[in-house]
């Protein structure tokens, strides 16, 4: 039985995100968090604390042991683009795109 949690709309870029994410896929979820402990990205913080939600859901609401725990999918996905203006040379106006991202941990047992 797969456990999901999810973070929505984090201010960061998903293909940054992604490198982080290709870390833990498929190790045991203590492990997972870890190795995030010492990870030096931003997205390593996010990423934990989502991880951490997910084995809290499993071990809370699904009743699983959270030594036998795996992460079983993890996903970054594109959010919305916050699209801001910025000013350029002779009035022009250059767009400015700050990217977010949908991060969604699934954990379950071996």
């Amino acid at each position: 039985m797969e456990v999901k949690a999810s973070t929505r709309f984090v201010r960061m870029s998903p293909r940054k995100a992604r490198l982080v994410a290709d870390l833990v896929r498929g190790k045991s979820a203590l492990e997972a968090l870890d190795i995030l402990e010492y990870t030096n990205k931003k997205a390593a913080r996010i990423i934990k604390k989502t991880l951490a939600s997910a084995i809290a859901n499993a071990t809370h609401n699904a009743k699983l042991d959270d030594e036998k725990l795996v992460i079983s999918t993890i996903m970054i996905n594109d959010g919305p683009a916050l699209k801001r203006m910025s000013p350029r040379a002779m009035g022009r106006a250059d767009i400015i795109r700050k990217p977010t991202a949908h991060v969604i941990v699934g954990v379950s047992e071996k």
